[in-house]
């Protein structure tokens, strides 16, 4: 047996420590620290924290944590005892549980019987309102009042019109590089627009083009393209380095 709050306090200050300095060391309080110096277990969040701290400020200081651990649990850890439950307590609940058995059956009865008795009392092969009354001539009866009329089968639907034909493709164009390497501005619109693409074509590539409504383009070595618009060749191109609008309707000079 042995003192461990002295004998704590003694290792800390034969190597010239204050509470503070172990505070930051190992990131226990320093109310915490002189609890465990002082012995005052109460001041401590619980055993398991108690048990934690001593082992770590323990072993910082060079000493056995697990010793100080066995000291504490020899002298002051608290044992926890099973929860005690009074036999009349269970009694009563063993007899409140067989009260509410045969409580149960006789409202499964009750339920039961109340529900076959209002099913004879509004039960009824015939739905209320739906009378049927026969012809004027004693013919056929006539339709059941309230109930939904039926459309009749021989009833002539008009066919959805086909929608006009339109040209699925008019808006795309194709760019292709037939003759030798070109090199190609296409911006959205206008000389401002977005940059669609940038960069040169080898011969031989295709660059697809949607026009919404047109494009514009700075084309170098325009005699070596070819620009098709819905599959279609069109002519316009520069004969030089220079500017033009593609649309759907074809090539158009531009600044």
């Amino acid at each position: 047996m042995f003192e461990i709050g002295a004998s704590l306090r003694e290792a800390r200050t034969k190597r010239g420590l204050s509470p503070d300095d172990v505070q930051r060391a190992i990131r226990i309080r320093e109310r915490y620290l002189f609890a465990l110096e002082e012995e005052d277990w109460a001041l401590l969040p619980g055993d398991t924290y108690a048990k934690g701290f001593l082992r770590s400020y323990a072993e910082y200081l060079g000493l056995d944590g697990n010793l100080y651990v066995d000291e504490f649990n020899s002298r002051f850890a608290h044992r926890e005892e099973e929860p005690f439950v009074p036999e009349p307590v269970v009694v009563q609940a063993r007899r409140s549980v067989g009260l509410l058995r045969p409580l149960v059956a006789i409202g499964a009865i009750v339920a039961v019987v109340a529900a076959v008795a209002a099913w004879q009392l509004h039960g009824s092969p015939r739905t209320p309102g739906a009378k049927v009354s026969a012809g004027a001539h004693g013919g056929a009866p006539a339709t059941p009042t309230g109930a939904a009329t039926r459309p009749s089968s021989r009833m002539h639907t008009t066919a959805p019109k086909t929608p006009p034909r339109t040209l699925v493709h008019a808006s795309r164009a194709a760019l292709t590089a037939s003759g030798g390497r070109v090199w190609l501005l296409v911006r959205a619109g206008s000389d401002t627009g977005p940059v669609v693409y940038q960069g040169v074509l080898e011969q031989g590539q295709t660059l697809p083009l949607k026009l919404s409504p047109r494009v514009w383009m700075r084309v170098g070595a325009p005699w070596y393209l070819t620009v098709t618009v819905a599959g279609k060749q069109v002519s316009g191109l520069p004969a030089q380095v220079g500017n033009v609008f593609l649309s759907a309707r074809g090539l158009t000079p531009a600044r």
